[in-house]
């Protein structure tokens, strides 16, 4: 459970510092140039994602179970995740999508986060999709006080009428490639009830 909450800690730390620290942030950015500073940024979360992705697989075999969800809500979960591939596409191909969802990656990370804390009981599950959907709502929050100053783009591709339909077409496309077959061999559960 320590190496779970290590990554947890490291991860979402190091993603959380434009919303507990965005001056210093700047100025780590000022003194040392863009460049280091994402590189440091992405050596720490690529750690910290290692140590989440380990520490998740230890914890589950611990087996400490804090509910159990009735298998309705099993299916509740499924529609959860429908849109959240078309999301996160969208966060990178700027049309209507992303104008209506203002931030489309942190309404997937809620959204998946709660589809999966409904899903899934075990307390490896509850700390790190919880972990996830308090960040994202942290962020969220946090995203609404920054000025338009302190706010920093996401790389995109350029506007086009074309993105709304890459995005949904492209991100149910991965949904169904993860629920019929990649979700059983990469994490050894169907999410299929």
């Amino acid at each position: 459970m320590i190496v779970l909450l290590l990554g947890l800690v490291l991860f979402l730390g190091v993603d959380s510092v434009s919303i507990a620290a965005p001056g210093w942030r700047a100025a780590q950015i000022a003194r040392r140039g863009e460049p280091l500073w994402k590189g440091l940024y992405s050596i720490a979360a690529g750690i910290g994602l290692a140590l989440l992705i380990v520490g998740y697989g230890m914890a589950r075999r611990e087996g400490v179970v804090l509910y159990t969800p009735p298998v309705a809500l099993r299916h509740v979960a499924l529609l959860l995740m429908l849109p959240v591939f078309p999301l996160f596409f969208a966060a990178y191909l700027p049309g209507r999508i992303r104008s209506a969802a203002k931030h489309p990656m942190l309404l997937a990370t809620k959204l998946w986060a709660t589809a999966h804390l409904l899903a899934n009981g075990g307390l490896a599950d509850v700390l790190l999709f919880g972990g996830f959907l308090a960040w994202a709502v942290a962020d969220r929050i946090s995203v609404k006080r920054r000025s338009a100053a302190e706010a920093h783009a996401v790389p995109a591709a350029p506007p086009g009428a074309m993105n709304d339909v890459i995005a949904v077409v492209g991100g149910l496309a991965v949904y169904a490639l993860i629920v019929f077959w990649a979700h059983l061999r990469l994490f050894g559960v169907s999410p299929l009830p």
